[in-house]
């Protein structure tokens, strides 16, 4: 009677094993952030976390450089390996709509991230993760303003990315502005040398803007190097322990923050139980915004770059 006993035991065991297994979903995330980018870096480590969390088996994929056809090529790829889930950010529509309408159309769940809210459910994915870019924009320009910012400029870094022209656009219609936009590269010499020869080219500035780490980082150091830390309102967009620092300093008087960790966590959950089981949420998720300012920065500072 006990070794029948301790054969049903074994044989639910083994049953319940097979279940968990039948439940391991194969997810594949591509997102267009280069290597360089910091940013991106805490959406990894939240993919990384959700893949942990679940146990699902979770594939990231980018761009080294942050080249957009080498990202639809990623997308092409990994929806050829049938997928039980795929993950996107959609920067430029253009390019990348058709690889991502194609993989939903193949029937592979799709959930795009961060950039894309304006045409992510006409192709076909499910929901999306992310930060409503024009509000986040037009609350910080609101703010600049009611802290006496004004001659706004906005420093962006992707010029291509619809998502980072909506910020731009949103903070010139908080100030009460025409826009003013300047493009700059993603090199780090290059953007404050930029910054420094604007800036001294057009005395009246007094709002900055920077859509991203990437731009923010060496507007700081621009800003600090001419002396004009606390005299300009500098505002940025997400969060890097430079970031951090400069609010901590008082060189920055407020970062946006998309909380971009759940854009990287909380897909992966999501399309872990949708396989599971076949729940999907009833909406789309807002991400953010936040705004960091002296006020709390001491309860993101040991977490920016990482989760913040």
């Amino acid at each position: 009677m006990k070794k029948l006993v301790l054969a049903a035991m074994a044989a639910l065991a083994m049953g319940s094993v097979a279940s968990a297994d039948d439940h391991v979903a194969n997810i594949i995330v591509v997102t267009h952030g280069s290597d360089a980018d910091g940013f991106w870096g805490v959406v990894r480590n939240a993919v990384e976390a959700g893949a942990e969390d679940t146990g699902a088996n979770v594939t990231y994929r980018n761009p080294s450089t942050g080249d957009l056809n080498e990202m639809a090529a990623l997308i092409e790829a990994s929806a050829a390996q049938s997928p039980d889930g795929l993950v996107v950010s959609i920067p430029d529509a253009s390019i990348l709509g058709g690889p991502i309408a194609a993989a939903a159309a193949a029937g592979i769940p799709v959930i795009s991230i961060n950039s894309g809210s304006d045409v992510s459910a006409e192709l076909g994915a499910v929901m999306h993760v992310g930060q409503p870019e024009y509000d986040a924009g037009l609350g910080g320009g609101q703010k600049t303003a009611s802290m006496g910012g004004s001659g706004g400029v906005c420093f962006n870094h992707e010029p291509f990315n619809t998502a980072l022209l909506d910020r731009c656009q949103g903070f010139a219609d908080g100030l009460g502005e025409d826009l003013n936009m300047v493009e700059v590269s993603k090199d780090y010499n290059d953007i404050k040398n930029t910054v420094l020869a604007y800036m001294t080219s057009n005395p009246g500035t007094g709002a900055v803007m920077a859509v991203g780490p990437t731009g923010c980082d060496p507007t700081i150091e621009a800003v600090e190097e001419l002396g004009m830390a606390g005299e300009v309102v500098v505002g940025c967009f997400d969060l890097s322990p430079a970031i951090v620092q400069g609010v901590i300093d008082g060189t920055v008087a407020y970062a946006i923050d998309q909380q971009q960790f759940l854009q990287g966590y909380l897909p992966i959950i999501v399309l872990n139980l949708m396989h599971r089981n076949g729940t999907l949420p009833g909406n789309s998720i807002n991400s953010g915004p936040g705004f960091v300012t002296l006020s709390n920065v001491a309860q993101v500072q040991a977490l920016a770059g990482v989760e913040r």
